[in-house]
């Protein structure tokens, strides 16, 4: 470690061994509060009491055990004993900026007092407007639906020359060939065929469940059914149906397939779409299908309480239990009560019908079946036998578990079942002994590539027919290392092979290539996720290479801990995956698990409501006003735990999005608007007022999907090497991502991108996909009035983004609470010890092997803002960025102010403490006060931010974003750089 003043954390770079002093560095922070206790550098006038030389170190005469000795006293005699330590850090202000910040003050209480007479066009905003328009639509809501004011809002009004039009227009389609000829189709689909019951049941009942198997017609035929027989009837003008889906992709296939059914342009007449920045919706506003993602719903809900809009609902896939499918149901089971006249349709594959239909009372079921091709079924023993693949020795596999091992007791129990069936194939003679061998491995459970790159090459080797091939893999990371491989490897040329990624984020461009037939005889193989499950049809898959894995978002209410964990499938993954081929023909799905593995599966997965956070969930619940959080949740299918509740609740008090009664704040309003969690989302608002757009941006993509590093086997130690040197110094997991795409965008403007992507171990579609949601936050920006444009790139909207004190500011901004402390003892030979984690309600914690900062005990500041804490062999801190206190005294939540002995103590909410003298205090404070004071104007009051000195806002500004970036600069020494001073006395 150097011994030059100003890198050690909070030695001061005028301090000489212990307590504060100005000397020539200016300010400031004492050794003794901090967490590295040897003091170093230059000591200044007032310099503190140094070590030998100033320098801390034993004079050169002593040897041996002579040394510890005089290290062991020279710590008594300048920190106390241990367990005396001050391990606070001191901040103090010069005398040149205590005068300029009271000046400022001074000027901001003129500013103040004359911009009282226009505090009414803050209230007057477009925002404000919005936003009482919407507290006002709520309180209705809640009225509604506690059924005191029923029927108040008209719902749809009959247009009889409306009527008679769409009528002759249906009449005038039917006569036309391309009409025609999709009707051929729609007539052979087991919907369809089943028309007259499907309707009857829909005249007769309000509430009714659609079951049926893949590929029975249900998604697009159910729709266009209702629309023809309404307008038929003459009532066209009182029939609009909304669709929900799970996903965009999925949302504006159907939506593109139901209008070419129709012979129709999307968007034209009676068919649309509307996805998150990007809608089709029909020209027309009656007589209509409008496909959309449920989040879409809750939007419309907003303005329109009762959704007196739509005549009919018709919420598709509710199988699969994603929370806002489980939420809108809850909000229709009330709505059905004040509006009779609403239709709605439940759609589900058969899996698990009955149970929506008993939460609907019982409603009516109608099961449509099936229309697919036998699919032939072939597990792990089979493939094994078919390709004659061996499996590698894996010394992770080999080792025995150290520790405690929470599934010990399943692991053996499946060893058992393994065995046992292994055995009983033995005596059959079902399978060749080579088989059986390679079966009872450990590898045979590990999601093998190489496996399934085997398997792709007995498929075209005998079959020529190019069937099209659907691969499911869990997550990014094996359809990008997969990809990698197929296309890698040679012997999958592109002439006679098409690779297609599908992953929920991708561009829906993109997605929708996955539907097309290659041309030229060319085989197309899909690798995605469980997007491809349910969600959506491909018609020409033939073969399916099911890996028997899935991602799934957990949450440990204990530890308050969400977790990404890839686990088994469940038997109805299994089946809906099987599904998939046989759609043309008969088809093939390869299981990549054993009959016995599969043994063990569950029926079901546990619903999303039950296994994730529920920070989004409360936003949306307050943002349409349904009441307290507890009581709405409590009326679910399957109601979280109250615990879960509280900890979300808490969260977003703490965030400032809800206040203590639980009321939606306007931040609160605007966080519900974006499409991530709420931490990133108020990290992007305040990138946007401080102008760090373009990094900040960077960050919150990975953040919200993953960062773009792979680690290529043997080649941990390089990964880590690339990563420091990203980081530069600046000790943050989340600047590595700003440099890594900045890096990549340079090298793409000289068409050296791959080498850029290959020397720096970067997947380079991970990359342009975080690209491109950088773009989507953008745009969000921009509706929401942060941003002028939506380029990313703006100079007016990054002004700050090069200023790595102010970007790592508004990361502790956006991640507060999330903060860990940091402490390193001086050992008794002058040396550093090992860095100690700690968070409040975890106590110890570690930072995870892959962050920069994880072997690091340099630290200058002793606080890390982290994003992600998962359990796994220890509890992990997964991404951090070390700040320093002025964010947390600016960003932070409420401060407090005590005298203790000569100096006084503040706290951020009664958890982190600073010293600090009382003048110090009333100043920082008051600076706070006019920044929260300004915050909240810019949220009720959206525009770009002004950054002229004589503006209020810009000079305030200016002081907050000068004080953090000197703070942050003296603490890695003058210029950034914590090697400027020389090392002589």
């Amino acid at each position: 470690m150097s011994q030059r003043g100003g890198r050690g954390f909070m030695r001061g770079r005028g301090g000489g061994g212990g307590s504060y002093g100005r000397g020539r560095g200016g300010r400031g922070y004492s050794s003794s509060s901090a967490h590295h206790s040897q003091g170093s550098g230059r000591g200044g006038e007032g310099g503190g009491r140094g070590g030998a030389g100033g320098r801390g170190r034993h004079p050169p005469h002593l040897k041996g055990r002579e040394i510890g000795l005089w290290y062991a006293k020279e710590q008594v005699r300048l920190y106390g004993k241990k367990e005396d330590k001050e391990t606070r850090p001191k901040i103090e202000l010069s005398p040149s900026k205590r005068a300029k910040i009271t000046e400022l003050l001074a000027s901001l209480e003129r500013h103040s007092k004359a911009s009282i007479a226009g505090a009414g066009a803050i209230n007057n905003s477009d925002f404000m407007k919005r936003y009482r328009q919407n507290v006002e639509n709520n309180v209705n809501a809640a009225a509604i639906r506690a059924g005191l004011r029923p029927g108040d809002i008209a719902g749809l009004v009959r247009n009889a020359e409306l009527d008679e039009s769409l009528k002759n227009e249906l009449e005038r389609k039917q006569s036309s060939p391309k009409y025609q000829t999709m009707m051929r189709f729609r007539e052979k689909l087991p919907a369809y065929q089943h028309k007259d019951e499907f309707l009857k049941l829909m005249r007769e009942n309000q509430v009714i469940v659609i079951s049926g198997e893949t590929g029975c017609g249900k998604t697009t035929q159910c729709c266009q059914l209702i629309l023809d027989e309404m307008i038929q009837s003459g009532n066209g003008s009182l029939c609009n149906i909304v669709c929900t889906q799970p996903r965009r992709i999925s949302a504006v296939t159907v939506a593109e397939r139901v209008a070419e059914e129709r012979d129709e342009q999307i968007g034209r007449n009676s068919v649309g779409y509307s996805i998150r920045l990007e809608s089709r919706v029909p020209e027309r506003d009656k007589g209509t299908i409008l496909f959309c993602t449920t989040g879409v719903v809750f939007k419309y809900l907003i303005d329109d309480p009762k959704l007196t809009k739509y005549s009919h609902v018709v919420v598709d896939e509710i199988h699969e239990r994603d929370v806002l499918s489980d939420f809108l149901i809850t909000i229709l089971k009330d709505l059905v009560n004040l509006r009779p006249d609403l239709k709605v349709i439940l759609m589900s594959a058969t899996l698990n019908a009955d149970k929506f239909s008993n939460y609907f009372r019982h409603c009516s079921r109608f099961n449509i079946p099936g229309f697919t091709f036998p699919v032939t079924e072939y597990f792990m023993e089979d493939v094994l036998l078919q390709t004659r693949f061996t499996f590698e020795p894996n010394e992770r596999l080999q080792r025995p578990w150290r520790g405690k091992n929470p599934r010990k007791g399943e692991d053996q129990e499946f060893k058992r079942m393994l065995e046992s069936h292994v055995r009983k194939l033995e005596r059959d003679k079902t399978y060749p002994r080579h088989v059986l061998n390679e079966l009872i491995k450990p590898e045979a459970e590990e999601l093998n590539l190489d496996l399934i790159t085997s398997l792709l090459l007995h498929i075209c080797e005998t079959d020529r027919d190019n069937g099209a091939i659907l691969i499911f893999v869990p997550g990014w990371d094996q359809i990008s290392k997969l990809n990698t491989q197929l296309q890698s490897c040679g012997k999958f040329p592109g002439h006679r092979t098409l690779i297609i990624p599908l992953h929920s984020m991708m561009p829906t461009v993109n997605q929708k290539e996955v539907f097309n037939r290659p041309p030229g005889g060319r085989r197309k193989i899909i690798i995605a996720t469980n997007i491809a499950e349910t969600s959506i049809t491909i018609d020409d898959i033939v073969y399916v290479i099911d890996a028997g894995r899935i991602k799934i978002t957990n949450f440990d209410m204990q530890r308050n801990l969400e977790t990404l964990d890839t686990e088994w499938v469940s038997m109805a993954n299994a089946t809906q995956r099987k599904g998939r081929a046989g759609r043309v023909q008969a088809g093939i799905c390869y299981h990549l698990y054993s009959k016995a593995r599969e043994n063990t599966f569950e029926s079901f997965k546990k619903p999303e409501i039950l296994r994730k956070r529920l920070e989004e969930v409360v936003l949306q619940i307050k943002t349409l006003n349904l009441g307290m959080t507890g009581p709405f949740l409590r009326k679910l299918l399957d109601p979280p735990p109250s615990k879960s509740v509280e900890l979300a609740v808490q969260r977003l008090i703490q965030l400032h999005a809800l206040d203590s009664d639980e009321n939606l704040t306007p931040l609160g309003f605007h966080l519900s608007q974006l499409p991530m969690d709420p931490q990133t989302g108020k990290m992007i608002l305040m990138a946007g007022i401080f102008g760090c757009v373009d990094p900040i941006l960077s960050i919150a993509a990975s953040l919200s999907f993953k960062d773009p590093f792979y680690i290529p086997l043997g080649q941990e130690k390089n990964v880590d090497r690339v990563r420091r040197e990203l980081a530069d110094g600046s000790k943050s997991d989340h600047l590595i991502i700003v440099r890594a795409i900045e890096g990549y965008q340079r090298a793409r403007s000289h068409n050296r991108e791959r080498d850029f992507c290959y020397s720096n171990f970067l997947s380079g579609n991970t990359v342009q996909l975080l690209m491109n949601m950088k773009k989507q936050f953008a745009e969000h920006l921009h509706q929401m009035d942060y941003m002028s444009t939506a380029i990313v790139e703006d100079g007016e909207h990054n002004v700050n983004s090069d200023n790595i004190g102010i970007v790592k500011a508004i990361i502790c901004a956006g991640l507060y609470p999330n903060i860990a402390t940091v402490t390193v003892k001086v050992k008794m030979n002058g040396s550093l010890g090992l860095a100690k984690i700690r968070t409040r309600e975890d106590g110890k914690v570690d930072l995870h092997p892959k962050s920069v900062n994880c072997n690091e005990n340099n630290f200058e500041s002793g606080y890390l803002a982290y994003f992600q804490k998962m359990k796994t062999s220890s509890l992990f801190l997964y991404d951090t960025t070390m700040i320093t206190p002025f964010p947390l005294i600016f960003f932070g939540g409420q401060l407090s102010f005590r005298k203790e002995k000569h100096l006084g103590v503040v706290s951020v909410d009664q958890n982190l403490e600073f010293l600090m003298e009382k003048d110090v205090f009333d100043l920082v404070q008051a600076l706070r006060k006019h920044l929260d004071e300004l915050l909240e104007e810019k949220i009720t009051n959206p525009g770009p931010t002004c950054w002229h000195e004589l503006s209020k806002e810009g000079a305030l500004m200016r002081a907050i974003i000068e004080l953090i970036t000197a703070e942050y600069k003296e603490m890695l020494g003058e210029g950034g750089s914590g090697d400027s001073d020389s090392d002589d006395d």
